[in-house]
């Protein structure tokens, strides 16, 4: 499926990943703050392969919608996802690539793909979005809150993949 979405304000786009981005995923995974924030690290080239597939699968069995979010060049420095989960609901991520910090690139992504499952996609009923992170991650606090994700709870340390505690953000429909 060919989804495309571009980002207000920016020359930034949302896309599907590919193939040809194994490099760019490889790269992006060596920066150590985000291998400590994330649960899988792409180490190499087969690494990267196997991650790209199983977004594709993803895309395929409407379970995982995974974007790349893609520079001028198409040059991806950022990942968006909508995990769907039951009932309605699905959790979100992102990440963005060391160089693209700091310049409201997750936010404005995380938007826009907010938007699109909640309310423009007809794949499958989204109705509430979870958005979780470390508690000692305020960026992605500030980012959930950007977005209209509410603080909904506070969430217990969940070894090994979840060590510290946790905020579980919400936005629903509507909002």
């Amino acid at each position: 499926m060919t989804v495309l979405l571009p980002i207000p304000r920016t020359t930034l786009r949302l896309r599907p990943w590919r193939s040809e981005d194994r490099q760019a995923l490889v790269d992006a995974h060596r920066d150590p703050l985000l291998r400590r924030r994330l649960t899988t690290s792409l180490a190499n080239d087969a690494e990267a392969q196997r991650w790209l597939d199983a977004q594709a699968s993803g895309w395929d069995s409407a379970t995982q919608f995974s974007f790349a979010v893609a520079a001028v060049d198409d040059t991806p420095v950022g990942h968006v996802v909508v995990k769907v989960r039951d009932a309605g609901a699905a959790e979100v991520g992102y990440w963005t690539a060391a160089q693209a910090r700091g310049r409201g690139i997750a936010a404005r992504a995380l938007e826009v793909t907010s938007r699109w499952a909640l309310d423009t996609q007809q794949i499958v009923r989204v109705n509430r979005l979870d958005l979780l992170h470390a508690e000692d991650n305020p960026a992605s606090c500030r980012v959930a809150e950007k977005c209209r994700y509410m603080l909904a709870e506070l969430l217990p340390p969940a070894p090994p993949d979840f060590p510290a505690r946790g905020h579980r953000h919400v936005r629903t429909s509507g909002c």
